[in-house]
């Protein structure tokens, strides 16, 4: 009887820690900004350090300047991000374009190359986002905010979502949060809710830190700091979480052209031979698809690496706005002759066969000859039905009878 009655308490006693368990470790999460389509979700777990020593060891083999810290908050959002594998491999993708250009603007201004990845949190990596309080850009800077370091907002044009003076603007504020702080991940909270409520939360707890302080912040500044740890976590280990990178259909190598005029994103992009999407997701600040350059602002535009004739065409384009854009001229190929049959003819003095020479993109007559060191002339001879132009480029899969060797 006693020993029922210990396996009855017992029982009952698991049930209760088992129903503490459920409730410590329940999470709730909420979108926020979904018009953005940030990658920032509110959630609310437990202070519980998750015996998870193999995704901590990660972290610290990777953490440099930046406090990468572990615990139960950036576990929650470690799974949150692991399990949206498609939109994950899509800012894999695009960060190969925009990556380059926040680590030039971190180094130019002493900052750690880790909070590139805090982009993703605040905008998904699209310059075009824009928050229901009305943060802009891949940087999500509101208005006031953005004219204290220099970032222009007219009728045409808006800085905000351009992503090099954002990412030199983002450096600025960042460099002078750190010097206020002292610590990088105050000076990262301090980018989502501003510098005062960080400053506030530090006087009442007295403490220098942002875990002591995070209860005081506000609830999105809660997550904000866990689920930029939680990105520099899965953007280096995708692959041990089955997160396959997306190829994104950005030009990832780009000139830049300055224009002293108006001109409008749509002659650029028929230029160019570009769609007009194109060409805006490169030039996302001109808020009309209109570039407005003068003598005295010139305006840059960013395209993808072209040859000399769209270069060309580009430039006339741009010189008269009133001119036709002219197209570039087709790649001229020589005829297709009929196919040698020399290959299966013999000499009948010697019983060889001819060589023959299958073209390949790019050959010429003058180039096959040097090959085989021939003679042109020979070549010519030999060749009748290729023409004599030597240096036009031949069709690939033609026959060149290279003669009786």
């Amino acid at each position: 009887m006693k020993r029922l009655f210990t396996f009855i308490i017992c029982a009952l006693f698991l049930q209760v820690v088992k129903a503490n368990i459920k409730t410590e470790f329940a999470i709730e999460a909420e979108m926020v900004q979904q018009d953005t389509n940030v990658l920032l979700t509110v959630i609310q777990a437990p202070v519980y350090i998750y015996q998870n020593n193999i995704i901590k060891r990660r972290l610290d083999t990777i953490q440099k300047e930046v406090s990468l810290d572990y615990n139960g908050y950036v576990q929650a959002y470690i799974d949150n991000y692991v399990r949206r594998k498609d939109e994950m491999g899509r800012m894999i993708g695009l960060s190969k374009y925009y990556f380059p250009i926040y680590e030039r603007a971190f180094q130019d201004a002493g900052i750690p190359d880790e909070i590139k990845y805090l982009s993703i949190v605040e905008s998904a990596l699209n310059p075009n986002a824009i928050s229901r309080v009305g943060a802009a850009g891949p940087w999500q800077f509101m208005s006031e905010t953005a004219k204290i370091y220099g970032l222009a907002m007219t009728d045409y044009v808006d800085d905000r979502r351009d992503p090099v003076r954002a990412s030199i603007a983002a450096a600025e504020y960042l460099k002078d949060a750190y010097q206020q702080f002292g610590d990088w991940l105050l000076a990262i909270a301090s980018y989502n809710c501003g510098k005062s409520n960080v400053e506030h939360a530090l006087e009442k707890t007295g403490t220098h830190d942002y875990w002591s302080i995070r209860e005081l912040l506000p609830p999105e500044t809660r997550g904000y700091v866990p689920a930029f740890i939680a990105i520099n976590y899965v953007m280096k280990y995708h692959k041990y979480h089955y997160i396959v990178p997306q190829t994104s259909d950005l030009a990832i190598i780009t000139d830049t052209v300055m224009v002293n005029k108006f001109v409008s994103l749509s002659r650029i992009a028929q230029a160019l031979g570009m769609t007009l999407k194109d060409i805006c997701t490169l030039n996302p600040s001109y808020r009309q698809q209109l570039v407005n350059g003068t003598a005295a602002v010139p305006r840059k535009i960013v395209i993808p690496v072209v040859n000399q004739e769209r270069q060309s065409i580009l430039r006339d384009a741009i010189a008269d706005l009133s001119a036709p854009i002219r197209t570039p001229k087709p790649i001229q190929y020589v005829a297709i002759p009929t196919p040698l049959q020399a290959s299966s003819t013999l000499d009948p003095a010697t019983g060889v066969a001819p060589v023959i020479h299958i073209t390949k993109k790019g050959d010429t007559l003058a180039n096959i000859a040097a090959k085989y060191n021939v003679k042109i002339g020979d070549l010519l001879q030999w060749n009748k039905t290729l023409g004599t132009n030597t240096t036009l480029p031949l069709l690939p899969g033609l026959p060149v009878n290279i003669g009786r060797r």
